[in-house]
C-alpha cells in the first residue's frame, strides 16, 4: 500500500499547512508519482543534486500538464503549473525542499493516526535511496573521467569547473560512496535472508531474487568503471594512496561476491534421517563473474554442528560430517536432492534434549572469477535444522525451529537465540503460525491471547494489560509440563493447530468456533443464557480436541452448563462437526443467539435416504449423548 492510498482518504484540511507553496489540487494529480521520487535523499547543492532536482522539476511539469489535459479545471491547473515553473526553474533545489516537507507532513499525519507506515512505502524508499546512490556514483565516475581528459598536461585544455578539486579527493569521495552502496546491498541481502527465515513460521515472503540480483549486478558494473578510472589515475594517486585504495576495492568485491551466494530453497528445518529432501543455492553474481566452463562447478553440502557453525563464522575453518554433494552449479543456481544418512549428536548441556540441538547444512564451492581469474571460496549456511530419527520427535523439533525463526537476530553467533521474549511478540508468532498452518485469514483475537497467557503463565488473576509487559521463556513454551497436564504449552497448541487444519478450517474461518476460552469462562458466559445455547471451545485437558459446551435446565430448574466429551480429528473424520451439531436436539442457538441451522447449515452434509443404486437401504451414523449427568457423546448407527 502506498502513502498516497492512505493520505487520499484523509481530510484535505489536515494538510492545509503543507499547501502554502504547493497546491493540494496538484498533489492530488501527482498521486503516487510524488512518493516514487527521491526527494528525501537529495541532500546538498553540488552539480549532481542540482542536475537531479532540475530533471525532477521537468518530469513533474510534464506529468502535471499531461494530467491537466483530462481534468475539467484545465485552465486553473495550467496556471498553477506555470506558477510552479516560474517559481522553481531558477532554483530547483528549493522544489526538492518543498516536496520533502510535503511528504514529511503526510507521513506525520499517517503516523499520528495509524502509528506506523506501510511496509511497501519503507521498501520503496530504500529502493529510491539505493538507486540515487548508484546514479551519484556514475556521476562521480564521469567527473573523474572528465578531470583526467582535461588534465593540466594538455596544451590548450579548457579548465573544468571540477578542476579545482584534486583527483585524490574526488576518488576518495567516490570510493566512500561505493562502500556505502555496498553496505546497502549487504543489508538488503540480510533482510531477504531474515524474511526467508520468518517465512518458515508462515510470514509472507517475496522469494523472487531477480531484483536483488539486478541490484548486485548494477553495483558491480559501477565498481568496475570506478576501478578502471582509479587505475588510469594511478600516477596522480601516489605510491601510498593507490595500494590503500586497491585494498578497499578488493574488500568491496570480496564481501559483495561472498554475500551474493545464497540458499535460495532451504532444506526442511525438521529433517528426518533417511529421508530425501531438496535444496538449492544461487550465486547472484554468477552470470556476470563466472566463466562458461565445460564442467559445472561442484557444490559440496556438509552437515555442521552448532559449534562448527560458530567456528566457520569466526575463523572460517573447515567442517565435518559429510552429507552429500550437489553435482552442479550453473552461473546462477543449482537444485538437487539430498539424503542425510545418519547424524552424530553433540554432547548436550544440562536438560537439553535432542530436539533442541540445532545444526545446519554448509554449502560450499570454489569458483574462478572473470575477468581477474581470481579463485575464491564461496560458502553459506542453511537455516538451523533439527534432525530427528523418529516421527514422535517432530512436535518438539517444530517448537525449536519456531522459536529460532521468530526470535533470532539478523547478525548473531550461530545459533544463539533469546531464552526469554516479550509476550506480545509470542502472540504475533502464534497468530502467524496459526493462520499459515490453517490457511485462514481469520487470526487470533485479544480474548484468545488472554486465555493463552493464562495458560502459559498459569496465572488466572492477572488482567489482559498485566500480561502485555511480561516475558515468556523457552522453558514455559516447550519444556515445563502444564500444571495438572501431561504436556507442554506448545504440544497442546500444536495439537489445536493440527485439529483445526485437518477438520475445522471452514468453521474457524466462519468464526463459529470460540476456541481459545477456558471452561470456567464458558460457564460464566452461558449460565444466564436460555436452554440449548452452546459454543465450541478447544479442549483444555486433551491435545487436539474440540468440545461443545451447552446450557441445560436441571431438575430443580437451575441452569447448568455441560461439556460434551472432546472430539478428536479421528472422531470428526467419522462424522463431521456440523453433522454432530445437527444430530443433538439439545443444541438450539450458537452463543449468543444464532439459530444453529442458520450458523451451521452450510456445513451440514446431505443425508442419504431410501435405497442406493445397488438396491441397498441406506444407513446413517448419528450422534447422541449417553446421559444428561455424565455428558459423553457417542455414535449410534
Amino acid at each position: 500500500m502506498s502513502l498516497w492510498n492512505l493520505v487520499s482518504h484523509m481530510a484535505p484540511e489536515e494538510f492545509s499547512s503543507l499547501s502554502t507553496e504547493f497546491p493540494w489540487s496538484l498533489r492530488c494529480l501527482l498521486a503516487e508519482w510524488l512518493e516514487n521520487q527521491p526527494w528525501e535523499f537529495i541532500n546538498g547543492s553540488d552539480a549532481f543534486c542540482t542536475s537531479m532536482a532540475s530533471r525532477m522539476l521537468s518530469d513533474m511539469l510534464e506529468k502535471l500538464r499531461s494530467a491537466a489535459g483530462s481534468d475539467g479545471q484545465q485552465c486553473q491547473i495550467l496556471q498553477q503549473v506555470s506558477n510552479i515553473e516560474s517559481t522553481f526553474r531558477r532554483d530547483p533545489l528549493r522544489l526538492v525542499a518543498v516536496m520533502r516537507a510535503v511528504l514529511e507532513g503526510e507521513k506525520a499525519a499517517v503516523l499520528k493516526r495509524d502509528h506506523h507506515l506501510p511496509l511497501s512505502f519503507h521498501r520503496r524508499q530504500e529502493e529510491l535511496k539505493f538507486s540515487l546512490g548508484l546514479q551519484r556514483l556514475q556521476h562521480r565516475v564521469r567527473e573523474i573521467q572528465a578531470l583526467q581528459e582535461e588534465g593540466p598536461g594538455r596544451d590548450g585544455a579548457v579548465q573544468s569547473p571540477m578542476a579545482p578539486r584534486d583527483m585524490p579527493t574526488l576518488i576518495l569521495e567516490a570510493v566512500k560512496e561505493l562502500e556505502a552502496a555496498k553496505q546497502q546491498v549487504l543489508k538488503r541481502i540480510q533482510i531477504w535472508k531474515r524474511q526467508q527465515q520468518l517465512a518458515g513460521n508462515g510470514a509472507i515472503f517475496e522469494e523472487n531474487l531477480a531484483p536483488l540480483q539486478k541490484r548486485c549486478e548494477n553495483l558491480l558494473e559501477v565498481y568496475f568503471q570506478l576501478q578502471q578510472q582509479v587505475m588510469a589515475a594511478s600516477s596522480e594517486l601516489g605510491p601510498e594512496l593507490l595500494p590503500r585504495l586497491l585494498e578497499r576495492f578488493n574488500e568491496v568485491l570480496s564481501s559483495l561476491v561472498k554475500s551474493s551466494f545464497l540458499v535460495e530453497k532451504q532444506p526442511p528445518q525438521v529433517l528426518k534421517t533417511q529421508t530425501k529432501f531438496q535444496a538449492s543455492v544461487r550465486f547472484l553474481l554468477g552470470p556476470r563473474l563466472l566463466k562458461a566452463t565445460p564442467k559445472p562447478y561442484i557444490v559440496r553440502a556438509d552437515m555442521v554442528t552448532e559449534k562448527q557453525a560458530r567456528e566457520l563464522e569466526l575463523m572460517g575453518v573447515g567442517a565435518g560430517g559429510f552429507l552429500t554433494t550437489i553435482p552442479s552449479l550453473t552461473p546462477s543456481s543449482c537444485h538437487q536432492l539430498g539424503l542425510l544418512k545418519k547424524i552424530k549428536r553433540c554432547e548436550r548441556k544440562g536438560s537439553e534434549s535432542v530436539t533442541e540441538e540445532k545444526c545446519a547444512v554448509l554449502f560450499s564451492t570454489n569458483v574462478t572469477l572473470t575477468p581477474s581469474n581470481v579463485s575464491i571460496h564461496l560458502q553459506v549456511l542453511s537455516l538451523p535444522i533439527v534432525v530427528i530419527v523418529h516421527g514422535n520427535q517432530d512436535n518438539n523439533a517444530k517448537a525449536t525451529v519456531l522459536w529460532d525463526n521468530a526470535f533470532s537476530d539478523i547478525d548473531r553467533v550461530p545459533f544463539v537465540v533469546a531464552e526469554r521474549v516479550p509476550w506480545d511478540k509470542m502472540c504475533d508468532t502464534l497468530n502467524l503460525k496459526f493462520m499459515a498452518e490453517v490457511q485462514t485469514t481469520k487470526g487470533l483475537l485479544k480474548e484468545h491471547y488472554f486465555f493463552l497467557a493464562q495458560k502459559i503463565f498459569n496465572d488466572h488473576s492477572a488482567s489482559p494489560e498485566d500480561f502485555q509487559s511480561r516475558h515468556v521463556s523457552w522453558a514455559q513454551f516447550n519444556k515445563e509440563i502444564l500444571p495438572g497436564r501431561g504436556f507442554t504449552f506448545w504440544q497442546w497448541f500444536d495439537g489445536v493447530l493440527d485439529l483445526t487444519k485437518r477438520c475445522l478450517k471452514s468453521y474457524w474461518s466462519d468464526r463459529l468456533i470460540r476456541g481459545f476460552i477456558s471452561k470456567q469462562y464458558v460457564c460464566k458466559l452461558l449460565s444466564m443464557e436460555p436452554d440449548g445455547t452452546f459454543l465450541l471451545r478447544f479442549s483444555d485437558s486433551e491435545i487436539g480436541g474440540v468440545t461443545i459446551a451447552y446450557v441445560m435446565r436441571g431438575k430443580d430448574g437451575s441452569s447448568q452448563v455441560e461439556n460434551i466429551q472432546p472430539f478428536s480429528a479421528k472422531d470428526l473424520s467419522i462424522r463431521s462437526l456440523g453433522d454432530r451439531i445437527r444430530d443433538l436436539g439439545q443444541l438450539r442457538n450458537l452463543y449468543p443467539n444464532i439459530p444453529k441451522d442458520q450458523a451451521f447449515g452450510s456445513h451440514y452434509n446431505k443425508e442419504q435416504t431410501g435405497k442406493d443404486g445397488r438396491g441397498y437401504v441406506s444407513t446413517a451414523i448419528k450422534m447422541t449423548v449417553e446421559s444428561e449427568r455424565w455428558v459423553r457423546g457417542h455414535i449410534c448407527a
